[in-house]
């Protein structure tokens, strides 16, 4: 990973585990990568909003949030694939 990766994750936000864990890691890519996209199949809904722990966590890390509930979503991803 250096500043010409794009860093691709695809969660719901729902994670089980330690929010805290969750931001030092993504703190950790975010510093390497040259861009950090979170895919969430739930932010196409629109009464969707990221309360969970873990989007608290890791919004603030993020270049950016989008949604991947559908095709359409995943073309609008490919605009976001350059650095």
């Amino acid at each position: 990973v250096d500043r010409r990766t794009i860093v691709i994750v695809l969660s719901d936000g729902w994670d089980t585990g330690d929010p805290d864990l969750l931001a030092g890691e993504l703190l950790r890519i975010k510093r390497r990568a040259g861009r950090v996209i979170w895919l969430n199949p739930l932010l196409g809904n629109p009464a969707y909003e990221p309360l969970t722990r873990g989007m608290a966590a890791a919004l603030p890390l993020v270049d950016d949030f989008a949604a991947a509930h559908n095709l359409a979503a995943l073309r609008d991803l490919a605009g976001k694939l350059s650095i």
